[in-house]
């Protein structure tokens, strides 16, 4: 069979792989995007994840006409429009490029230079000077016996797209697609239960945050059983039972279908990765150096595959460190990224970076927290404006050097403010700095000015 020859091979539509593809086409490189799905055109975050899920939050936030079903049900189409958009905005993306081909079809390595490429019936073999893994990652399964077997199992994939509301939902894991999932579906009316085996939600950010950020939920109807051990799960004629483990007891719950959200691995099956000779992490992660290069110096594994964290943003950040090493001066690497931050949109929405106040004691830094609830920051008009009051602001701040260690924000407009902090922290902006900035009203920005003027809560 005659292979085709390409400048570079992208495996995997995903945010950095796209923006490589079209990066490199522009410069007239020629270049392969193979997608194994017509469906996931730009990836997962526009077709399964950030996009789709955030505009479902945006709906369940949002009181309108007509029963709790047909709420849903409006969101659902209303996102479904909004992701079939995006998509065919992402494949004219490169498709419109004389020097981009846009392949759909199942891809798996021959050897470290060649990747054949099956859809169907239609088979073809390609070849690159440069190969880059895009491939993402997939929903894991816990081994509960009934659980795989279950006709109301759902993914988050799954989730997103049903046409129906479920009237109870139990959710498997507490984790940030667990608590997004079990907020939004409070809000749409579903009866949420969810089960995780920690002993409490948000276990990596301090009790003051994690409590705060539990009490919103549970307000909003959302109920959590922590320490909860799952141990069955089996069909029955009105839906599905679970059975765990809490307490020393054995309990038993009932719901109309049951959301696996306990994580996401590389997905690297059937690619094919020892015929390349690429090595992987004993996660399953494609094992990469600091410029994201794999054990084959002219293959690179970016995004979610390479084992890093699980955010678009960082995929993206990945794109710029392979083309920096493609047609830059090869400096930019993964050691150069600091203070990155996160999300968890729940309602109102929790956003963190740099270290918890539990971090930075256990390393023994002189610190301290100022915090201020929501409710309690007058000079924050816009949350009162807005409708949501709820939450708490706090910071963890070096007491000799005055720099922001770290922050968790609470509240609305969070997902914003924290990009601000982070930027703050990377070019060493102290705490006095940012409290006595000037700031735009009536804005959530401007909490910074009281709260960071706030007498130190220890």
């Amino acid at each position: 069979m005659e292979t085709t020859q390409f400048d570079l091979l992208v495996i995997g539509f995903g945010k950095g792989g796209k923006m490589l593809a079209a990066r490199m086409g522009q410069l007239g490189k020629r270049v392969a995007m193979v997608e194994q799905s017509a469906m996931m055109y730009g990836g997962t975050c526009i077709n399964i994840g950030c996009v789709p899920t955030k505009s479902l939050v945006h709906h369940a936030e949002r009181s309108g006409a007509g029963s709790p079903g047909e709420r849903h049900r409006k969101a659902v189409e209303e996102t479904r429009a909004l992701t079939t958009a995006m998509r065919a905005s992402n494949f004219a993306m490169l498709d419109t490029l004389d020097t981009v081909t846009v392949i759909t079809g199942k891809a798996e390595f021959l050897d470290s230079k060649t990747v054949r490429v099956t859809a169907g019936e239609d088979v073809l073999d390609l070849a690159a000077d440069t190969i880059v893994i895009n491939t993402g990652a997939v929903p894991v399964l816990p081994p509960v016996p009934g659980l795989r077997e279950s006709a109301h199992l759902l993914s988050s994939t799954d989730l997103i797209d049903i046409d129906h509301l479920p009237k109870r939902l139990v959710i498997l894991g507490a984790g940030n697609v667990g608590v997004e999932f079990a907020s939004m579906y409070a809000q749409f009316g579903s009866a949420v239960t969810v089960l995780d085996p920690a002993p409490r939600i948000m276990s990596r950010e301090d009790e003051d945050i994690a409590g705060a950020a539990t009490d919103i939920l549970r307000g909003a109807g959302v109920e959590f059983v922590p320490g909860a051990h799952v141990t069955q799960v089996r069909d029955i004629d009105n839906g599905v039972e679970i059975t765990y483990e809490a307490g020393g007891a054995t309990h038993t719950l009932a719901a109309d279908e049951v959301l696996a959200a306990t994580g996401r691995k590389p997905a690297t099956e059937g690619l094919g990765l020892d015929r390349a000779g690429v090595r992987t992490t004993p996660s399953g992660a494609v094992e990469v150096d600091e410029v994201l290069r794999t054990s084959q110096p002219h293959i690179y594994a970016i995004g979610d595959v390479n084992g890093g964290p699980q955010f678009t943003y960082i995929s993206l950040d990945d794109n710029r460190i392979v083309a920096d090493q493609l047609i830059g001066r090869g400096e930019r690497s993964t050691a150069d990224r600091k203070f990155v931050p996160y999300t968890v949109f729940m309602t109102p929405a929790l956003s963190r970076v740099g270290l918890t106040e539990r971090e930075a004691r256990e390393r023994g830094l002189s610190v301290k927290v100022v915090e201020k609830a929501v409710a309690d920051i007058a000079g924050m008009p816009r949350a009162k404006i807005v409708g949501e009051t709820r939450g708490l602001m706090k910071f963890v701040v070096d007491r000799e050097t005055d720099l922001v260690l770290g922050a968790a924000l609470l509240s609305v407009d969070s997902q914003e403010l924290i990009n601000v902090v982070a930027l703050a922290m990377r070019h060493g902006v102290t705490a006095g700095e940012l409290r006595d900035t000037i700031y735009t009203h009536p804005s959530s920005t401007e909490a910074f000015n009281e709260v960071l003027a706030s007498p130190p809560a220890r």
